[in-house]
C-alpha cells in the first residue's frame, strides 16, 4: 500500500465507479472493498483501487460533499483512439463534456483526457507553433490530435 493516496468521496455508486475506472486504464484493479454494517451509516462502502499502478481510496459517504474541478484525474493518452475510448466511456450515462480535454463523469469526478502529442506540441522549440497548438486546444472540448497538429503547422 502507498503511504499517501487520494481519497474520493462519492454520494453513491463508488463500486460501480471503481469498476468502470479499472476497466478503462491498463494496469488497474480493485484492491479491496469494505462494506460497513451495524452502527454505521447505511450504504457505507470503502473501495481501494489502483489506476495505472497508482492507488486510490473511495467511499460512498452520502451527499455531504461534492466533487469540483479543483481536483481532477489526468490521463496521458498515446493516440486518438485512446482519447476517444476514454472520453466516450467517461461521458456516457450522464457524464458532461467541458473545455480543453476536461470532462466530468456521471459521479461528478473531473478528468483531463490529454493526448501525449499535445504535450509535445506545447513544448515545441518554435513558440509560434506551440502557441497555435494551445490556441486550437482552447477551442476544443475533446482534444483532436490531427486538428492540434494542423493548427501548429498553420493549416
Amino acid at each position: 500500500m502507498q503511504k499517501v493516496t487520494t481519497f474520493l468521496w462519492y454520494a453513491e455508486g463508488v463500486e460501480e465507479a471503481a469498476e468502470l475506472y479499472t476497466s478503462l486504464i491498463p494496469d488497474s484493479r480493485i484492491l479491496n472493498v469494505q462494506r460497513f454494517g451495524e452502527g454505521m451509516p447505511d450504504g457505507l462502502v470503502v473501495v481501494q483501487f489502483s489506476l495505472g499502478g497508482v492507488e486510490y481510496q473511495a467511499m460512498n459517504g452520502g451527499p455531504a460533499a461534492n466533487f469540483t474541478e479543483a481536483i481532477s484525474l489526468s490521463v496521458i493518452c498515446d493516440d486518438q483512439a485512446e482519447v476517444d475510448r476514454l472520453w466516450d466511456a467517461l461521458t456516457a450515462d450522464g457524464g458532461e463534456e467541458s473545455q480543453c480535454g476536461w470532462l466530468k463523469d456521471r459521479w461528478g469526478v473531473s478528468w483531463q483526457i490529454v493526448p501525449r502529442r499535445l504535450l509535445e506540441l506545447q513544448a515545441d522549440p518554435d513558440p509560434v507553433r506551440a502557441s497555435r497548438a494551445n490556441q486550437a486546444m482552447l477551442t476544443m472540448r475533446k482534444l483532436d490530435i490531427a486538428a492540434l497538429e494542423a493548427a501548429a503547422d498553420g493549416r
